[in-house]
């Protein structure tokens, strides 16, 4: 699996004027599911994300997680993030788990994560979604459990 972390101010997607989700200070997810993750991916993604010390305490120090300052999370889908540009002028996505595959996986990641007691706003699943967010550092982070 591979997240792009992003400290917010606030953040809310939205699928033809709709808002789906919505939350305040918190983190901004794109989340991607590749073609061999596995349930324990998104346990260790879910575990890392809300244990990751991005959010400054009173010295001004990236020393907080999600968890301390009880932020919520929006977390959308994006198979896009498994895009491979290394040939040609198109992007290839053969890495990136299916739809059967990938939503499954998708929404018990956001279960997991919610277990932890983050308050978890989503959007929808293979829709056309525009987001929209207050970067706040700015801060984006990558983690690809590949890499682990």
């Amino acid at each position: 699996m591979r997240a792009v972390i992003q400290r917010v101010s606030e953040a809310r997607v939205e699928v033809d004027g709709e808002v789906l989700g919505q939350i305040n200070e918190g983190l901004m997810i794109l989340l991607g599911v590749h073609t061999a993750d596995q349930e324990a991916d998104l346990r260790y993604l879910a575990e890392k994300i809300a244990h990751l010390r991005i959010f400054e305490d009173e010295a001004g120090k990236m020393n907080l997680s999600l968890l301390d300052i009880g932020g919520s999370a929006l977390v959308v889908s994006q198979f896009t993030l498994y895009a491979d540009t290394r040939r040609g002028r198109r992007p290839g996505f053969s890495a990136a788990a299916g739809p059967d595959k990938a939503e499954p996986l998708y929404e018990q990641f956001c279960s997991v994560l919610a277990s932890h007691g983050i308050p978890i706003a989503t959007g929808r699943f293979g829709a056309n979604m525009d987001v929209h967010l207050t970067n706040q550092g700015p801060v984006t982070i990558i983690i690809d459990t590949a890499e682990k």
